[in-house]
């Protein structure tokens, strides 16, 4: 079995590490300094204390590479339609393409029992060009979990999580999806196969669509934002309205989410100071995912007809914040 991650930063970092340390037929796509780092002197990881070094395959170009069982992407979703089309050379006739992407998935309506079945969401696919490139046929949905940094090139720091939840756009536990979800295991990551993989998308959509731009607008860390109650309920009520504004959505569309909207706001202040990964991006001025995780919400809600007025004003706010700051791609 051959698994490329197409995007070896901190997340595709760690998979490719673990699955290089129980010795998969990994590769890995990466850029600059972090892929010179690899190349010359292999990948580090450091998990619980210990610092481990694996040779790895590694390229800037997917041509060396060649076809995949499995590619594995994990990138910023804003990126992925830019690079669709360099993929190519590593998509045979039966590559199975894995989007551990933040948001709501460019497939999101691919084989969905609805009448929206196949409709295409602009603000994470412009010009549908994943759909056209990538094929939502080779799809298999993720939900990515651990946190990881790279600490310097050729170095990935694993803070927490192993889980990456794996699910079919149809729901069917599939071949596929079970020969990637042993490959992981073996790894010793914990990789559950889904039948309703756009729930569990959903339940972590939450999270991302209303912490990650309040803490871009205001600098604050989880901790605070979700325990501020001031003025009108605080950001703590900015968040919760967002999130239940995003609920009406996903439930318009068959969702069901296993908790409520207080306990994914005590999730969140639970995991402490941390800053989300959008207010990091603008810390360092580095393109910010608001189509992905804002925008999408707001272009289901139009979709199904359920009204977004307070998603619409934080996006509206955040995406002139991120312009000013040169951190919004058009």
């Amino acid at each position: 079995m051959k698994i490329c991650v197409f995007g070896a930063g901190a997340i595709g970092g760690y998979m490719g590490a673990k699955l290089a340390q129980a010795g998969a037929d990994v590769s890995l796509v990466a850029r600059g300094p972090h892929l010179a780092a690899m190349q010359d002197k292999g990948l580090t990881l450091i998990e619980e204390g210990t610092s481990t070094t694996v040779p790895v395959t590694a390229s800037e170009n997917p041509a060396d590479l060649g076809p995949q069982d499995y590619v594995v992407i994990t990138l910023k979703a804003h990126s992925v339609p830019g690079v669709a089309r360099a993929m190519q050379p590593l998509l045979g006739p039966q590559t199975t393409v894995v989007m551990g992407v933040n948001g709501v998935p460019w497939w999101y309506f691919y084989k969905l029992d609805s009448p929206y079945e196949n409709r295409r969401l602009q603000t994470v696919d412009p010009g549908d060009r994943q759909w056209q490139e990538i094929g939502p046929e080779r799809v298999l949905g993720c939900v990515v979990y651990p946190a990881a940094e790279v600490t310097e090139p050729g170095t990935i720091l694993h803070i927490e999580g192993n889980r990456f939840s794996l699910g079919e756009p149809s729901g069917e536990k599939s071949e596929r999806a079970q020969a990637l979800a042993a490959a992981l295991s073996a790894a010793g990551l914990k990789a559950p196969i889904r039948p309703k993989i756009r729930d569990e998308i959903w339940v972590k959509l939450w999270g991302n669509l209303s912490f990650n731009p309040i803490s871009a607008l205001t600098g604050a860390t989880l901790d605070v934002l979700c325990a501020d109650e001031g003025v009108g309920g605080g950001t703590r009520a900015v968040a919760r309205k967002m999130m239940l504004e995003a609920q009406a959505v996903a439930e318009k569309l068959g969702v069901k989410f296993p908790i409520d909207v207080d306990r994914r706001i005590a999730g969140g202040a639970a995991v402490g100071a941390h800053k989300t990964s959008m207010l990091q991006d603008l810390e360092r001025g580095r393109p910010m995912e608001i189509d992905a995780l804002v925008a999408s919400v707001r272009e289901m809600g139009e979709l199904v007809g359920v009204p977004t007025p307070t998603i619409d004003t934080v996006l509206a706010l955040v995406r002139l914040r991120a312009r000013v700051a040169g951190c919004y791609p058009e």
